[in-house]
């Protein structure tokens, strides 16, 4: 099993690191943080460059807005060293569900566990 994963990860990029990430991680980064979900980001000894390797499924989606802002040079300090304050109304970061049974369905959607009887609609049928 081991060859196998060794061989997905030299050739797809959505299970994992690949090797060339791996190597490049191994030479030139320093670990800055880890977030709740398991993913681990890393920058270069210069801090120009910053990536993240992802606990499973590379999902950009499960990367919370805070990490994203320092990923992307919008602030310089990481979550870890300093935090953002969050509002009370705010809900916790979520990944996009769209694709999956979390997905949102609105009301009236055949998806929903209930859908709702509609009296306003009748169906045509030719004569």
């Amino acid at each position: 099993m081991a060859i196998l994963d060794t061989l997905l990860r030299s050739v797809t990029w959505w299970n994992s690191q690949t090797i060339g990430t791996q190597l490049f991680t191994r030479r030139n980064g320093v670990k800055v943080g880890e977030d709740e979900q398991g993913n681990v980001f890393y920058e270069t000894r210069d801090k120009a460059r910053r990536w993240v390797i992802f606990n499973g499924e590379a999902e950009a989606s499960r990367v919370s807005a805070d990490w994203h802002g320092w990923l992307h040079h919008t602030w310089d300090q990481p979550p870890t060293e300093s935090p953002l304050p969050h509002k009370t109304w705010e809900k916790p970061h979520q990944e996009n569900l769209t694709g999956t049974a979390m997905a949102y369905a609105p009301v009236g959607s055949l998806r929903r566990p209930d859908p709702v009887a509609r009296q306003d609609y009748e169906a045509w049928s030719p004569e």
